[in-house]
């Protein structure tokens, strides 16, 4: 493990820039020693200091061969991305360059989401955040820097994240009187303030929501799905009893479940954590799991109940219904999806060709190409492009008209497919005679993919349109679903476990073992408990350890 102290103040004699120091074997000692640990770290012998180039902006200067990526640094700087079965992590990557979705950033683990791959994440914040509003849940804002004593405040909390904290120990070129946190999650803060406006049962639920970036010191980082600083929503709620705490973060979870199924066409599992996977300082934790292309789990979003241990320790209390002043320490939830969706996106719908995006989030669901070669031609194709565009626009279809130059009409196919835009309409000049067009599929590659003779009409065209979309939607989630249930496995010993892990697939087991026999399981095979599904079989199994009834658990190799 590497400390890191990054102290630009000295590197650009400049009063006025934070020291930062990054977190993780330092964490390893009593709570009650973590300010005196933050204070000596930056003079630890084997810290290591990283100056700025003068002419860098005070940005942490990165190594040649980018080291942001847990894969090999031998990119392929083709224009096609390497083959899913040759390098399945190089072909992730390979996706992410060409569609120009992300790029590295100048510190390491950091990412620069590119217009396209921010606009995907504009239809995850745009879907969510209407269904949140519809629950009733209010937007809001905190601070990115947090006090380290409010972390200390609840020990299970600072114990989790110790590890993964940047802590800013200077400002305007002296010592801070108390070490801050760069953000990692927001409970600490939130739930400070929330002792705020709490006090009495008419206060009651409180539901607020904030679409922020946090930062977690992670030390092998891959673009979306686990990067330094990523961008988030993370709702916190409270509540004047356990069951309507406990409700909100089922129905959360189920929202969850509704957009990755409906709208990204990536079929979950809906399921509790285990103890040792449960979120630091909750009392459990509910997730949606889902299988990517290459057989491994990802965690698309959790949700989960907190109890009482914040609102005990930040003081969230109020008077109850009684009247008779009784006091009463608040229930709550706490929520949240992040980038790392756009990764599951990628991984569950792509191919060899490129992006597959399902038409309900792809942020261009039909793209327009006019083709033509004499000037003569050129006016009229480009018209009936264009009616095609605004007859798409005026029923709510995201369309686009691709009117580059100095490209070709095979390169633009070519280009459109690798972004995974689900439909591509041609318009030439016979087309044009024929009051016609011609509708190419992402999801049916080739010619037979193609429909000619398709009427421009407005009408005709976009109900055309949107029963091609409907089916490519239906056709991802069928193909995933599929996918899925054909890679998971049921087992009845540990060893079939073990040799099903092996395989790439999931191991769907009794379980009902001990912390330490599941940390036995992941040591040995990588192989994490992944969730107790939440749709339990009508009896239970044996647990493979113990030979005791147990529910149903999946173990899988995760990102």
């Amino acid at each position: 493990m590497v400390q890191g102290v990054l102290n630009p103040c000295k590197a650009l004699r400049t009063p006025h820039t934070a020291h930062l120091t990054t977190t993780r074997r330092v964490f390893r000692q009593p709570l009650f020693r973590l300010r005196d640990t933050v204070r000596t770290l930056a003079q630890a012998p084997d810290a290591v200091q990283v100056k700025a180039k003068k002419n860098s902006g005070g940005g942490q200067q990165q190594k040649k061969g980018n080291n942001n990526s847990s894969s090999n640094n031998n990119n392929n700087n083709s224009d096609k991305p390497t083959p899913r079965s040759q390098d399945y992590s190089q072909w992730y990557l390979d996706v992410i360059r060409l569609c120009n979705l992300a790029d590295y950033g100048p510190v390491r683990g950091t990412m620069v989401i590119k217009p396209y791959g921010y606009a995907l994440w504009e239809g995850i914040q745009s879907w969510l955040d209407a269904r949140f509003k519809d629950m009733g849940v209010e937007n809001c804002y905190f601070p990115q820097l947090i006090p380290m004593s409010f972390l200390a405040k609840e020990a299970e909390h600072v114990e989790g994240f110790a590890p993964e904290l940047a802590i800013v120990t200077k400002g305007g070129g002296n010592d801070l009187e108390e070490p801050l946190v760069v953000r990692p999650t927001s409970e600490t803060i939130v739930n400070h303030e929330l002792a705020k406006w709490v006090r009495s049962y008419k206060d009651l639920p409180i539901m607020v929501n904030q679409w922020v970036n946090v930062h977690r010191w992670e030390m092998r980082t891959r673009p979306f799905l686990r990067t330094l600083e990523f961008l988030w929503q993370e709702g916190h709620t409270v509540h004047a009893t356990p069951a309507e705490a406990e409700g909100t973060a089922l129905k959360i979870i189920r929202l969850y479940e509704e957009f990755a199924v409906q709208q990204a066409a990536m079929p979950v599992i809906v399921g509790k954590k285990s103890r040792r996977e449960t979120f630091a300082g909750a009392d459990h934790t509910y997730t949606i799991e889902a299988m990517m292309g290459d057989g491994k789990a990802l965690q698309a979003g959790t949700s989960h109940n907190l109890g009482q241990h914040f609102s005990k320790a930040f003081g969230i209390q109020f008077q109850t219904e009684a009247g008779d002043g009784t006091l009463e320490h608040g229930y709550q939830s706490c929520w949240g999806v992040s980038t790392r969706m756009i990764g599951g996106l990628i991984m569950s719908h792509g191919d060899d060709a490129g992006l597959k995006l399902p038409p309900q989030i792809a942020p261009i669901q039909v793209v327009v190409v006019p083709i033509w070669k004499k000037d003569d031609e050129k006016d009229a194709v480009l018209a009936s492009a264009q009616n095609l565009f605004q007859a798409c626009k005026a029923k709510g279809i995201r369309a686009k008209v691709d009117l580059r130059e100095g490209k070709s009409p095979g390169w633009k196919f070519n280009d459109w497919e690798m972004k995974g835009v689900p439909v591509r309409v041609e318009v030439g000049p016979k087309d044009v005679e024929k009051g016609a067009c011609v509708v190419a599929r992402r999801d049916i590659p080739g010619k037979e993919g193609k429909e000619f003779g398709v009427p421009a009409e407005a009408q005709g065209f976009t109900a055309h349109v949107t029963n091609v979309l409907s089916e490519i939607q239906d056709k991802y989630l069928a193909e995933n679903i599929a996918f899925r249930d054909a890679n998971i496995v049921d087992v009845t010993s540990l060893e079939e476990l073990k040799k099903v892990v092996e395989t790439g697939k999931w191991a769907r087991v009794a379980w009902g073992a001990s912390d330490d026999d599941e940390k036995a399981i992941q040591e040995e095979t990588g192989a994490t408990l992944r969730c107790f599904p939440l749709a339990q079989p009508p009896q239970q199994g044996n647990c493979i350890i113990t030979g005791k009834p147990a529910d149903q658990a999946l173990f899988a190799k995760a990102y």
